[in-house]
């Protein structure tokens, strides 16, 4: 839920006198490959008469069914939300909450289409959520998220436990203590991107110990890269090897985590594939150079709720050589914050041109006088846009003083200055508007034909390539039999 959302929430379910309230919220599943995310919507606030406060509290049908019919008049299913004032953490159901859940599961799920999801909102602010399953009972969820300028998360300890904190994590830890810490390396992160920036970001994010990161990339090595890509070789360059592959390689060398659980994904998020997968996890990084991309996790970061940290290098040199400058800029998508299109990080006409596959036409980038797609990341500078990103991660899932995270910020190398972007959301945002909708947002994936070509010429100059090195073996083993034979 957004923090909006919560914050209303809290202000109905926690009451003064110290009783017990309840609400219903409607929701939008958001289906991913491995989860399926329930995406609270919008609170539907008991009337008069329809629930009774008497230290607990009841409520009658017709509000189970009002709510459900104004769920299912726009698509979406219902959430019953109730207080325990007196708990703390993450709260199981009583034998009380458990026989009333279960008494409206199956009208829900009747009138909606979608299973009831049941939610109980203790005294220290900590949230709990099931999905009920009509004929199996409820299931719990694994965590709530709550997400705005801060991403704050409840676990669930019995199905997401905190892992141990190891000898090599002692120095971050330090940093901000062992609750924080719990916390952090639980969350599921995607790297969208593994070129100079994302192989980097993903590196130090499993140098922090975060249990799961994954990594996203259709893109091939190639000798080009290697002036700026880490952990990348002459060997990877010349076996065709994935930029994904070598980013899981590196990755799992510098993991301090006890059961790191890494992934890979060869990739586009513009796939249908591609977006399926990132709806499995909690924050994702951009680290892409292309509209298309962007505007798929621009998208994401509000219909689903998934955070997206965004940020770029930018060269600019003179015509007859020497560097004008460099700007590099970072921020993080989330409610609360504006879009990439309204903080003019990618616009509407590029991401059609893109979608259509006309930036990867040199006549028709030419012909319209367009500028190419961005390559200006180097080794040199890199550094600061991962540097960058990460603070604006830390400043999202840490929150150092409870501030959470800031407007855009935009860094300029030539004269050495910060600046705050004040960027607002446009009005009739499409992006913003449609927060919450999940798996009912305005579809922006197809097939990426440029991902499909990249995938097939790698196998086969791969295919080649290890044709090649066999050959190569089997000479070197008879050059050395002869020589045996010789002595």
């Amino acid at each position: 839920m957004t923090s909006n959302l919560d914050r209303r929430a809290r202000t109905h379910l926690l009451r003064e006198d110290g009783q017990e309230d309840v609400c219903f919220a409607t929701y939008a599943p958001s289906t991913g490959a491995m989860r399926t995310t329930a995406v609270l919507n919008d609170l539907v606030l008991p009337s008069r008469g329809e629930r009774q406060v008497h230290g607990n509290v009841s409520f009658s049908g017709s509000y189970v069914v009002r709510a459900a019919s104004m769920a299912a008049s726009q698509g979406l299913g219902i959430a019953l939300m109730h207080s325990h004032p007196d708990g703390a953490g993450w709260q199981g159901m009583s034998l009380v909450d458990h026989t009333t859940e279960h008494s409206y599961a199956r009208l829900a799920e009747t009138i909606t289409g979608y299973p009831l999801v049941g939610m109980t909102l203790a005294g220290d602010k900590t949230w709990s959520a099931r999905k009920w399953h009509v004929d199996r009972g409820p299931h719990d969820a694994e965590s709530v998220r709550i997400v705005g300028t801060k991403l704050q998360v409840s676990w669930n300890h019995r199905h997401r436990p905190g892992p141990v904190s190891t000898t090599a994590q002692v120095r971050t830890v330090s940093a901000w203590g062992e609750a924080m810490q719990a916390n952090l390396v639980r969350l599921r992160v995607l790297v969208v991107g593994v070129g100079t920036v994302g192989v980097d970001v993903a590196i130090r994010l499993v140098q922090a110990g975060v249990q799961h990161v994954a990594v996203m990339d259709f893109d091939t090595v190639e000798l080009i890269n290697l002036d700026r890509l880490l952990s990348a070789t002459r060997l990877d360059a010349a076996l065709h090897r994935s930029k994904v592959a070598v980013a899981l390689r590196a990755m799992r060398a510098a993991s301090t985590a006890l059961e790191p659980v890494l992934a890979g994904h060869d990739l586009s998020v513009c796939e249908p594939a591609g977006e399926t997968m990132a709806l499995d996890y909690d924050v994702i990084f951009s680290c892409v150079d292309r509209p298309w991309p962007r505007a798929v996790l621009n998208q994401l970061a509000y219909s689903d709720l998934i955070p997206v940290v965004d940020g770029g290098l930018a060269v600019e040199p003179f015509v007859d050589g020497g560097m004008r400058n460099a700007t590099w800029r970072a921020h993080v998508v989330t409610p609360g914050r504006p879009c990439m299109q309204c903080s003019g990080q990618i616009s509407g006409a590029q991401v059609a041109r893109d979608r259509a596959g006309l930036l990867d036409d040199e006549t028709y980038i030419r012909t319209a006088g367009l500028r190419p797609p961005s390559r200006e990341n180097v080794s040199l500078l890199a550094p600061a846009v991962t540097a960058a990103m990460l603070g604006q991660f830390v400043s999202l899932t840490v929150a150092p003083g409870g501030l959470g995270v800031p407007e855009p910020l935009r860094f300029s190398l030539s004269s050495h200055t910060l600046e705050h972007l004040p960027v607002e959301t446009s009005a009739g945002c499409t992006y913003e508007d449609a927060t919450g909708c999940g798996d009912r947002r305005p579809s922006l994936v197809k097939e990426h034909p440029a991902a499909e070509i990249t995938r097939q010429n790698r196998a086969h100059r791969a295919r080649r390539a290890s044709v090649r090195v066999r050959r190569f073996g089997q000479d070197m083993l008879e050059a050395a039999a002869r020589v045996i034979k010789l002595c």
